[in-house]
């Protein structure tokens, strides 16, 4: 939450005069907790909480990462509670949709998965920090239950996506693939030819405001309309 990204939307967002909502998954940042004693269902059901007790009215969801796949997971839960009209829209950036599978475990040599099958984790190098970053069974393992690639996906809202060409963690190409399958909802893919994984140079964070900007106003032009036909 104290990332550059969050940071500066957050300014734009009160510059604006717009609520806005940033947080840390446990294990992340500045919450408590565990990296390696989390997993996928731990950070999806934090964010729904945090949404359902923090906010009102529809909200527009900003994932990065990590996030973005969490932010869709939370679309497909507020459609099995018949509450998919919380959502206003999606800016993700990134979104490494169904990761531990497609982005880690089948990237995987048979050393390696063994390792994390045997001795229970991976210490995977990280290019964002001197440490590694623990890989989990639990990780892995749970992390099947939120895979999201082998249906239609649906997000019951406008969606739009900030893919950098040449990121090394999330191919753009996957960007192409969570396009495909986001084929029942208004979809934008923007590639930014030099943007990395961070997608934090001001070039980036302007395009990101200017994503958000245009989903709130394709909102409110949304909101208008239906208030003027049921008025």
């Amino acid at each position: 939450m104290s990332g550059t990204k969050a940071v500066y939307l957050e300014t734009f967002a009160r510059q604006r005069g717009q609520a806005f909502l940033r947080f840390d998954y446990s294990g992340h940042g500045a919450s408590h907790g565990r990296f390696d004693q989390a997993c996928i269902g731990d950070w999806l059901a934090q964010s729904i909480a945090l949404m359902e007790t923090s906010t009102t009215g529809q909200q527009i969801l900003i994932g990065s990462s990590m996030g973005g796949w969490i932010a869709l997971l939370m679309a497909r839960y507020f459609a099995t509670k018949g509450t998919q009209n919380r959502l206003a829209g999606l800016v993700l950036l990134a979104p490494a949709v169904d990761f531990t599978e497609t982005l880690i475990w089948a990237r995987l040599d048979e050393p390696t998965r063994c390792s994390i099958m045997e001795n229970g984790f991976w210490a995977r190098p990280s290019d964002y920090s001197p440490e590694p970053t623990p890989i989990t069974r639990r990780l892995i393992e749970e992390g099947r239950q939120h895979l999201l690639f082998g249906d239609i996906i649906r997000s019951y809202a406008p969606v739009h996506i900030l893919q950098g060409m040449s990121d090394l963690d999330v191919p753009w190409r996957h960007a192409l693939k969570i396009v495909a399958h986001l084929s029942a909802d208004p979809t934008t893919l923007t590639l930014v030819s030099e943007g990395d994984h961070r997608l934090s140079r001001e070039s980036d964070l302007a395009l990101l405001a200017r994503s958000v900007e245009l989903m709130t106003e394709r909102f409110e032009q949304s909101a208008g309309a239906w208030d003027k036909t049921f008025r």
